[in-house]
């Protein structure tokens, strides 16, 4: 499977559907919360993000919020290669 990193923040309704949909799906991801790393909220702006979670995968390109249409065509991709 890709590598997958989540931003994410404190009190985050949409991080929190993000990482539930994952967790639910048996897929590994690795999590920062910006509230606790507030020096990467300049470099997610500079890329165009402008809520959480932004959602990176190894080969995708990033995106923001809750989209579970996005994270099952990954893994759709992911499972056909």
């Amino acid at each position: 499977m890709a590598d997958i990193t989540v931003y994410t923040k404190n009190n985050c309704v949409q991080c929190k559907m993000t990482k539930k949909f994952l967790t639910s799906m048996n897929i590994d991801f690795k999590e920062i919360n910006i509230d606790e790393h507030p020096e990467l909220i300049a470099q997610l702006k500079a890329e165009g993000h402008r809520q959480t979670p932004v959602v990176k995968i190894s080969g995708f390109d990033s995106f923001s919020g809750f989209r579970p249409d996005t994270l099952k065509k990954v893994v759709a991709a992911k499972a056909a290669a």
